[in-house]
C-alpha cells in the first residue's frame, strides 16, 4: 500500500510539473490608507485567493515547464473604503523575461492603473467566466476581469517577444474582456470615454492595424536584440536599434499613443546601459530617437554622449 501510495505521489507531482502554470505571481494587498474601520484580515485572505487565482489557472493551452513560467507582480493598493464592501484601489502589474544566456530578466511590464473599483465580501469565491465577464455582481466581477485583462497582456507581450506577432491571440482574449467588461456608475477604465490611457485604449492600439509595427518592435527589441547581447553585443545592440526605428514609424503615425509610454515604462535605465559601450554613432541614433519616443526620461537618454 505504501508503495502505491509512493508512486501515485510521484505521478501527481510528475505530472504538476508537466503541465505547470504559466504564471509564477507575486501578489500583495496593502491596506495601510484604510481606516480602522475595516477589518485588515479581509484583505490577508483576499490576497490569498487572488494569488491562487492568478497562479492556479490555466491561461494558455500552451505546455509551460515550472522553470519557464513568467515571473510577474500585481499590487493592490486599497486607496479608500467606499462602504458596503466596495474599496477604490490603485493596481501596479510587472512582468519581466529571461535573457537568452544570463541570469538578467528584462521587465516587459511596468504600469500603473488607477482605476481599479471593486466589491470583496471575506471568503466569496473569487472566479472569473470569459463568456460571461459580467457577473452577476458587476463589482465583484470586475476584479478578476481587471486581473485576467493583465494576465492576457503580460502573456500577449511575452510571446510577441519570442515569436513575430504570438501574442496576438492573447491580445484578443483581453479586447474581449474590454468588449464585455463590467458596467456600473462607479466603474471605470474600459470606456474610450473613461480616459486616454486606460485598458480601453491599450488593448485598441495592441489589435489596431496602424500600431502593427509596434509588435514587429517588441520581437526586435528582446529576441534580435537582448537575446542576442551574450554571443554577439554589436549585432544584439542593431537589434534594439531595429525596434527603436519601428517605434519611431509609430509614432510618426500615431503621436503620444498609450502603448509607447506602455513599452517604455520600466525601461530607461536598461537601455542607457544597452548603448553606454556603442559607438559614437549608435549613440547618436539612439538618443534622437529615444529623447521623442519617451519624453518622460528625456534626462536619462541626454546622458548617452
Amino acid at each position: 500500500m505504501h508503495k502505491k501510495l509512493a508512486i501515485l505521489i510521484l505521478l501527481t507531482a510528475f505530472s504538476a510539473a508537466t503541465y505547470a502554470q504559466e504564471l509564477q505571481a507575486k501578489l500583495s494587498v496593502m491596506a495601510n490608507r484604510v481606516g480602522t474601520q475595516v477589518d485588515k484580515k479581509v484583505f490577508q485572505t483576499l490576497q490569498t485567493a487572488l494569488l491562487t487565482f492568478i497562479n492556479n489557472r490555466k491561461w494558455t493551452s500552451d505546455t509551460y515547464q515550472p522553470q519557464e513560467r513568467i515571473h510577474c507582480n500585481f499590487l493592490i493598493n486599497i486607496d479608500q473604503d467606499m462602504g458596503q464592501n466596495v474599496f477604490k484601489a490603485t493596481l501596479t502589474v510587472q512582468a519581466a523575461r529571461p535573457v537568452y544566456n544570463t541570469a538578467y530578466e528584462s521587465p516587459i511590464i511596468n504600469f500603473q492603473d488607477n482605476d481599479l473599483m471593486f466589491r470583496y465580501v471575506e471568503f466569496q469565491p473569487v472566479e472569473f467566466n470569459e463568456n460571461r465577464v459580467q457577473g452577476t455582481d458587476p463589482l465583484a466581477a470586475n476584479l478578476t476581469a481587471v486581473l485576467a485583462y493583465y494576465v492576457y497582456v503580460i502573456l500577449g507581450t511575452d510571446y510577441d517577444s519570442f515569436s513575430p506577432r504570438g501574442g496576438d491571440p492573447y491580445f484578443q482574449k483581453a479586447q474581449n474582456i474590454v468588449n464585455n467588461a463590467p458596467e456600473s456608475r462607479d466603474i471605470i477604465g474600459w470606456k474610450t470615454f473613461d480616459g486616454i490611457r486606460n485598458r480601453y485604449h491599450l488593448v485598441e492600439n495592441m489589435m489596431n492595424t496602424q500600431f502593427t509595427l509596434m509588435h514587429d518592435a517588441i520581437y526586435s527589441y528582446y529576441r534580435t536584440g537582448l537575446d542576442l547581447f551574450y554571443d554577439n553585443e554589436k549585432e544584439g545592440r542593431a537589434g534594439v536599434l531595429n525596434a527603436l526605428s519601428f517605434l519611431s514609424t509609430v509614432n510618426q503615425e500615431n503621436p503620444n499613443s498609450m502603448s509607447m509610454q506602455f513599452f517604455f515604462q520600466g525601461k530607461s535605465d536598461e537601455i542607457v546601459h544597452i548603448f553606454s559601450h556603442a559607438d559614437a554613432d549608435e549613440k547618436a541614433r539612439a538618443r534622437d530617437m529615444l529623447t521623442k519616443l519617451d519624453i518622460t526620461n528625456i534626462n536619462a537618454y541626454k546622458d548617452l554622449k
